[in-house]
């Protein structure tokens, strides 16, 4: 079993890329887990055991980050030394503000008055939102090499995820607009 520590991308040899192939990500996961798996190990010594614990660990945490969107943008842009949060992270363009303000109280309204046309309105102007964000992350990434740009699309995207699961919780509270 290899020593070196490689990176998520490395580890399923692949590229470093935001466009990553979900077939091919979780056939490479196959193929590393089944060579990496503790029960391969069983009958192997205590410290071979703990490497092979470790690597499945290792391997099983790369593919969470991989097979997330947002999670993997933050990855590429962190290990380009561009960092997604914390209090090095930039603010957000006065514009998204805006929208995040206009987002916040009809979600607030919506609370004190479901309406189930308002809110499937303002899911799908989220939705389209997401899309946006989603292309521009890999514009920023994949073909400009631009980190910087793209952590600023992810922090974008962050709150939209959120501001979405709020918006179900609101569509989940409403009777109206409650699955049977």
């Amino acid at each position: 079993m290899a020593t070196a520590i490689p990176d998520h991308f490395s580890l399923f040899g692949l590229e470093p890329s935001f466009a990553v192939d979900a077939g091919q990500l979780a056939r490479a996961y196959r193929t590393v887990q089944s060579r990496v798996h503790p029960d391969r190990y069983a009958a192997a010594g205590a410290a071979e055991q703990r490497a092979a614990l470790q690597w499945a660990t290792l391997a099983n945490e790369a593919y969470q980050v991989l097979s997330s969107p947002l999670r993997r943008a933050a990855y590429l842009c962190e290990r380009n030394g561009v960092t997604v949060q914390g209090d090095s992270a930039r603010s957000m363009a006065p514009e998204f503000m805006v929208l995040q303000m206009q987002w916040r109280e009809s979600l607030e309204q919506l609370r004190e008055r479901p309406d189930s046309g308002e809110l499937e309105q303002l899911r799908a102007e989220a939705g389209e939102q997401l899309q946006r964000e989603m292309q521009a992350i890999e514009q920023k990434l994949d073909r400009e090499r631009d980190f910087q740009g793209a952590a600023d699309a992810v922090r974008r995207l962050m709150f939209i995820e959120k501001f979405l699961s709020e918006l179900g919780a609101v569509r989940e509270a409403d009777p109206a607009t409650r699955a049977g």
